[in-house]
């Protein structure tokens, strides 16, 4: 039961961009839909447990959630340039080495030689898996080329979102159920000011802004699940299963929203998916 409960958040944030991309809308419509959802989700949570946390603590996870949507964002941004089944394993791979390179500059992890040297070959594969998912052999015209540097700078930036999201609670030493709330009323500050800024209040009113509540209730049993099955399963079994999600967004993409792929460069997705799984896993495995 526990094993199926780890799954759970693999399953949830797997089919996350694939539900974010059939509801549709503008990525401004994506995230205020998405972490309003999450806030309405984190406040009922919080009126069942009622963690406790102190001032500091609560901003600083302020700050997490903020990041967080900052990120998650500039991915929406990405799906819709170059497609979920590229974007994914990019964002996810690029998050696992963002976060582990925070975790040994930052936290002093990965202090033994033998636990270095893991970790640089896990992110040495994560990195190859990356590469390997974004061949396709398929000649696009200069119409249909996103611009290289802009998708590159997306990627950096969002990165940088999520590296954030996983620091500002290990700054505060808070758990995932104190820090749920405050990371919602951050996500949703944030996607307000992102609103404002780049569409403006008009996208407040539209249909599909809240039809995309719907992305912020399926994020919320991810990370929801997520809790109990680090407490289950302990947080190295529990990061690891929730890896999965990317190779089940990816095939997704694929197959359910039908983004084209060569079948060499299907092949070459595929190595690249299970090599960016077989880095979370030896990095999740570090986490003990």
């Amino acid at each position: 039961m526990s094993i199926l409960i780890g799954l759970i958040p693999a399953i949830a944030w797997g089919i996350l961009p694939i539900v974010v991309t059939k509801i549709g809308g503008k990525p401004v419509n994506q995230i205020i839909g998405t972490t309003f959802g999450t806030f309405i989700v984190a406040v009922i949570t919080w009126l069942f447990i009622r963690p406790e946390i102190g001032v500091d603590q609560f901003w600083l996870t302020v700050l997490s959630g903020a990041s967080w949507a900052f990120g998650q964002y500039l991915q929406y941004m990405a799906f819709q340039r170059i497609g979920v089944s590229k974007a994914m394993p990019i964002s996810t791979g690029l998050q696992l080495v963002g976060t582990s390179l925070l975790g040994v500059l930052a936290f002093g992890e990965w202090s033994g030689s033998v636990e270095l040297l893991i970790g640089f070959i896990a992110l040495v594969v994560i990195v190859v898996g990356i590469v390997l998912t974004t061949v396709d052999g398929a000649k696009q015209t200069d119409e249909k080329r996103p611009s290289l540097g802009m998708t590159i700078l997306i990627f950096a930036l969002s990165t940088l979102g999520y590296v954030g999201y996983s620091a500002f609670p290990r700054l505060a030493n808070v758990s995932g159920w104190q820090g749920f709330l405050p990371q919602g009323l951050g996500m949703a500050l944030m996607a307000l000011v992102l609103t404002l800024v780049t569409a403006g209040p008009h996208i407040l009113s539209e249909r599909v802004t809240w039809i995309s509540l719907i992305d912020g209730v399926v994020f919320s049993i991810a990370a929801l699940t997520y809790l109990i099955s680090a407490q289950r399963n302990g947080v190295a079994t529990g990061f690891t299963l929730s890896q999965m999600n990317v190779v089940l967004a990816t095939l997704g993409g694929i197959f359910i929203l039908r983004e084209h792929r060569t079948p060499r460069g299907l092949v070459w997705t595929v190595v690249g998916l299970l090599l960016v799984v077989v880095g979370g896993v030896m990095i999740g495995n570090m986490a003990v």
